[in-house]
């Protein structure tokens, strides 16, 4: 098909039909602003702020949605466009707080960046200000939390949850003035089919979706001289964290990252890597234990906290598919509070543990009643990788200059195959690396999963094929449970991981969350695999030691109370 030749500010460009105006202006190094835009949602040309004029027409077009045409002359600079520009952005502050010092995206809001760029004055706005809406907080949650009067919107929450996750658990409701974007019957999130996954706070450019903040809650227990205070920190947080600190993104920084934490003040610094191993064994075991009885096939994962309340929402005829292995982030919890608190002598009443995780469904995982085995609720705190950074950052540690220090000894042990837990394939890899080996004693050739992607793939041991699948995003693991429930699917093993792209695009990652940074993030978890001296979660020692002095066998009494866990069907 002929491409289609136009001129953009004096410049001719050529592209393929279909280009938007605003892609054609990339082509040519022209950056327009955007606000409603983003390159993973489909269209929506709402806020205007994109707006170049037509100089045949002298019509001004939404770039983000127009398509170019043959002959098109296009001027993103003219007097018309730079004033529609401004007049929208002013429109928008004039009913938007005035509270950017104290707002929780303060230096990462879209729409502070635009005012600035496009030079809107504070007299700008005042002559446009007048009635401010006054929509309630909706703070009742474990995991998000909604501050509607800071929505422009732009309807990027909406569009990932219905078309990335599948849920349409928000939408926009009312009219003019009192539009708003909202929940069904204005209920709070926790109320309905949501899944804590964060993907919404990930693309909204404001602070109208947030992470529910505990870093108030960690600080007190860091300067409670009666509490023992031990940190976990999730594979993917050593290869984004410094994103935050002005590094690459996918630059590895494992050994600084240990060395803040102790800077802070933790008192035990360990790797989720070691659970995720541990995690793999139990996982593992049952689904040798599945296979050999032919029962309750396919198996699916159950280390992503979103998708088990997705589950619970949508599937709950489905629930005796998923493993009854508790989560990484679980496992080391109820650990610290038997196993270690054992091994160092203290009472386990005054351990208090943090988990660090890319994640805000996990801080809806560690209040679910079900996670209480170490005989206290065994997560205390979660926060964000953003969170984590802000500590960071108010006590003045320049993280990228930081010397290297290692886990602490006792739960220090990880292997490769915990490592790529962090990414979508990395938990079925690592699981059939360990499967494989038990079953046959030979080692499983690479299955070059991929990084990224959901795929199906099929891999022989011990004279059977089996067929395996790896989604992630919600809406794309709706289609493989439909064949599920259907009973027309003939998988052995379904790993489903809620955020797309798996923990690298987890909704507590630094922003932004775009799909290059996830996949650079990715590929450094790769690299740390491909590098590391034990692969296999069943060759770690410290795994070893811990059946051997703890644990007894897989699936054994023992293992069976602490580490596994069972679901609960919820209303949609």
């Amino acid at each position: 098909m002929n491409k289609i030749a136009l001129t953009i500010d004096d410049q001719r460009v050529e592209v393929e039909p279909g280009t938007t105006l605003l892609e054609a202006a990339r082509q040519i190094g022209i950056e327009i602003p955007t606000l409603c835009y983003h390159p993973d949602l489909s269209l929506h040309g709402s806020c205007r702020v994109c707006v170049v004029e037509d100089v045949n027409t002298k019509r001004l077009l939404a770039s983000c949605v127009v398509e170019a045409a043959e002959g098109m002359v296009i001027s993103t600079r003219s007097s018309h466009a730079r004033r529609a520009r401004r007049r929208n952005v002013e429109l928008l502050l004039a009913n938007h707080p005035n509270d950017c010092l104290s707002c929780e995206r303060n230096g990462s809001c879209e729409l502070q960046e635009i005012t600035h760029k496009l030079g809107v004055t504070k007299e700008d706005v005042e002559r446009f200000r007048g009635k401010q809406r006054d929509f309630p907080l909706d703070e009742r949650g474990p995991a998000l939390r909604r501050e509607p009067n800071k929505c422009i919107l732009c309807g990027r929450c909406v569009r990932v949850c219905e078309e990335v996750q599948g849920l349409a658990a928000v939408d926009f409701a009312g009219r003019g003035f009192n539009s708003i974007v909202t929940t069904a019957f204005d209920l709070p999130l926790s109320e309905i089919n949501c899944a804590s996954c964060g993907q919404c706070a990930t693309v909204c450019p404001t602070g109208a979706i947030t992470e529910v903040r505990e870093v108030d809650a960690v600080w007190r227990a860091l300067e409670d001289e009666d509490k023992f205070v031990v940190v976990q920190t999730a594979p993917a947080i050593q290869a984004s964290i410094g994103e935050e600190f002005g590094l690459p993104a996918g630059t590895v920084v494992t050994g600084k990252l240990v060395t803040a934490l102790r800077m802070l003040g933790f008192d035990g610094v360990f790797s989720t890597e070691f659970t995720a191993d541990l995690t793999i064994i139990e996982e593992g075991w049952e689904f040798i234990d599945r296979i050999q009885g032919n029962k309750r096939l396919p198996i699916i994962t159950s280390c992503c906290p979103g998708w088990i309340k997705y589950a619970e929402h949508n599937y709950p005829d489905l629930l005796e598919h998923l493993s009854t292995a508790k989560s990484p982030q679980q496992m080391f919890s109820t650990l610290a509070k038997t196993y270690y608190a054992e091994r160092i002598g203290v009472d386990p009443e005054k351990i208090y543990t943090v988990s660090i995780m890319p994640c805000t469904a996990k801080k809806f995982e560690k209040n679910r009643i079900e996670h209480r085995d170490s005989g206290f609720q065994d997560t205390d705190a979660v926060l964000t990788t953003r969170e984590l950074a802000d500590m960071i950052k108010e006590v003045g540690i320049d993280l990228a200059h930081l010397h290297e220090e290692d886990y602490d000894s006792i739960m220090g042990s990880l292997s490769g195959a915990a490592t790529i837990f962090g990414t979508t394939g990395g938990v079925t890899e690592a699981a059939l690396r360990t499967v494989k080996e038990l079953l046959t004693g030979e080692p499983l050739d690479r299955l070059n999963l991929g990084i990224l992607g959901n795929r199906e793939a099929e891999v022989e041991i011990a004279g059977r094929t089996y067929r395996i699948a790896m989604v992630s995003g919600l809406a794309n693991a709706a289609e493989v449970l439909n064949q599920v429930r259907a009973g027309t699917c003939d998988l052995d093993w379904i790993e489903v991981m809620a955020c797309p792209h798996g923990c690298v695009g987890g909704g507590g990652q630094p922003l932004p969350n775009s799909r290059e940074q996830k996949e650079k993030r990715a590929q450094a978890l790769a690299s740390i695999d491909e590098h590391k001296s034990i692969r296999k979660s069943h060759e770690n020692p410290a795994i070893k030691k811990l059946y051997e002095d703890f644990l007894g066998e897989p699936l054994g009494g023992r293992a069976h109370e602490l580490l596994h866990t069972s679901y609960q069907a919820r209303p949609r």
